[in-house]
């Protein structure tokens, strides 16, 4: 499956959980039912994926990724008002970190926003 296909799965799925439950819960309630939803879809994932992070080839930290897709899409999952920056800047460094290409920032709030972000830098709407 090319990830244009999968990222879009992906984003079916974030638009189904948040039609279902609405806006006002806890990141962890959405994380967990867009598990369900990707299951449901037939897709692979895993919570809370442990990405360690080295400095001078020394593991000094960890991050945890919220859910990873078919080991191709990192999913940094938000329940706020607004979107800042840093919660992009972290989902590039989960990338960086765990060697994927491309990972979607979804934020479960009002309505659902979600940002492609990709290893080198690069985002889009």
């Amino acid at each position: 499956m090319i990830q244009a296909d999968l990222t879009e799965k992906i984003i079916a799925c974030a638009y189904k959980v948040h039609n279902t439950l609405g806006t006002g819960f806890l990141e962890k309630v959405y994380e967990n039912a867009m598990m369900i939803e990707l299951t449901k879809s037939g897709l692979s994932a895993t919570q809370q994926t442990n990405i360690p992070v080295y400095y001078e080839g020394k593991i000094v930290g960890d991050y945890y990724a919220d859910i990873i897709v078919e080991k191709q899409v990192v999913l940094e999952l938000k329940a706020v008002e607004n979107l800042v920056k840093i919660f992009e800047v972290k989902l590039v460094n989960y990338l960086k970190g765990a060697g994927i290409e491309i990972g979607l920032l979804i934020n479960f709030g009002s309505s659902v926003e979600i940002k492609r972000k990709y290893k080198d830098y690069k985002s889009t709407q």
